[in-house]
């Protein structure tokens, strides 16, 4: 049976866990539909509210394989609305960026969604690391950041008393939310302009119809199937995919390409003891290093008064484990197989063997994470809760850093949009991605 979400329960969603059920299935009318969402995560939610917005006239179905909406990516992310300072100017992701930032603000005002613009400092610890952190400073003038300054020592404590440094990028215009919160509420607003919202539904198949639905009238408006595990069926004009963690195997069962490929990396965080939360104030973030793929560890609080450490970054062995043990025989042969993979493990090995260890003994990530703020000691922490990041990754190697998207041709690739890749910070993002992408649906689409 299909789960969908009726109005009173989508406005509950973030209290309790959906209970309606409706049968959509027995009712051709409502199995057949303009155009479809495979992905309920918060960008698959934001685009859908946008295109709905555009389209109020065309009818919309949002299909999502979980009981809830945003449980993944968008439910497993360290609420940082970031402003825009690490991307190269010029580039999608640090317009979108800065300008998602902006539209995030406004629509949690609009929305009266709680967030906080506690800040966040990037902090220089040695003398080396200055050069690289003015860098940052042109950069996010480039890009337009608001109310970017650079701080000494001095300012370092007037800001974060326990946090020790020699020179500090300033961002106030950073701040903290629950981006499930916000993901949902994107939810409900497509849900009130008349979308539909589908659970439960796994999709394994997206084909051309080779005949009529039984009683039918519509001929073949309807061209394009999408089919589920249990062998439900919802037919449509075109399809959009924001499958995340998924994206390339919704691209391959489409018959479009396979890569880039989705790496799946888990990170581990480790939380404060609440007695030691006066510690942290905002965020606070190291000086990339050039040299490694992620950014490292961070102290960053939470909307519900917690703050998190971390998070390191290990392969994981399961494309939704987020615990050290959680493993999938396809999703691990899937990965290890890939070239691209191979050949990021090789060039890293020595960075990704002490991610390992840091994420086994947690001594060694608190020893770090003390360069920052020296009174933290290992009986402050406790292991937290982890995230897994859909890494999109090129047979090279590379980490694929921008946007991706990929349709096809013939019957089935000529009506389908896949959203590839949507990277950190997706999130803050969400609302100029959703633009873009209902930009390329209606270009595609001739909507």
């Amino acid at each position: 049976m299909l789960r969908m979400l009726g109005g009173a329960t989508f406005k509950a969603v973030c209290a309790a866990q959906p209970k309606l059920v409706y049968d959509i299935a027995s009712r051709q009318l409502h199995s057949t539909y303009d155009v479809a969402v495979v992905g309920a995560g918060i960008v698959g939610l934001a685009a859908a509210r946008e295109l709905i917005l555009r389209h109020p006239t065309l009818s919309f179905i949002l299909l999502e394989k979980e009981k809830e909406l945003s449980v993944h990516q968008s439910g497993h992310n360290s609420g940082v609305i970031h402003s825009g300072i690490y991307y190269t100017p010029g580039s999608l992701k640090a317009r979108l960026c800065v300008r998602g930032a902006t539209l995030a603000y406004e629509y949690c005002d609009k929305k009266e969604l709680p967030y906080k613009k506690c800040g966040k400092l990037i902090v220089a610890v040695e003398q080396e690391e200055i050069p690289r952190l003015k860098a940052l400073y042109d950069r996010g003038l480039k890009n337009n950041v608001r109310g970017l300054s650079i701080v000494d020592a001095k300012g370092i404590r007037e800001r974060e008393p326990y946090c020790r440094g020699i020179m500090a990028l300033d961002s106030p215009f950073t701040g903290i939310v629950d981006w499930r919160m916000v993901a949902l509420q994107y939810g409900k607003d497509f849900e009130e302009m008349g979308g539909t919202v589908v659970t439960e539904y796994d999709v394994n198949d997206i084909s051309v119809v080779k005949e009529n639905p039984a009683g039918s009238t519509d001929g073949m408006k309807y061209p394009i199937a999408i089919k589920d595990k249990q062998g439900k069926e919802v037919r449509c004009r075109y399809v959009l995919t924001c499958g995340g963690l998924y994206s390339d195997r919704l691209s391959q069962i489409s018959g479009c390409s396979r890569e880039p490929r989705i790496v799946p990396f888990r990170g581990d965080y480790l939380v404060l003891k609440p007695e030691k939360h006066y510690l942290v104030k905002g965020n606070i973030y190291p000086v990339p290093d050039p040299r490694f793929p992620f950014l490292g560890v961070h102290f960053t609080p939470r909307m519900d008064g917690s703050v998190w450490l971390g998070p390191n970054a290990v392969l994981a062995f399961k494309r939704e484990g987020y615990r050290v043990y959680d493993f999938n025989l396809r999703d691990f042969a899937d990965a290890l197989s890939f070239r691209g993979l191979q050949k990021l493990v090789l060039k890293n090995i020595t960075y990704g063997l002490g991610e390992m260890y840091r994420g086994i003994f947690i001594g060694a990530q608190v020893k770090i994470l003390q360069k920052y703020i020296p009174e933290l000691s290992l009986n402050d922490v406790l292991r937290g809760p982890a995230g897994v990041r859909a890494q999109a990754l090129d047979r090279d190697g590379s980490l694929v850093d921008d946007f991706v998207f990929d349709g096809g041709v013939g019957d089935v690739g000529s009506r389908v949009l896949h959203v590839r890749n949507a990277p950190s910070p997706a999130a803050t993002s969400s609302l100029a991605i959703a633009e873009m992408i209902a930009d390329e649906v209606e270009s595609r689409f001739s909507l």
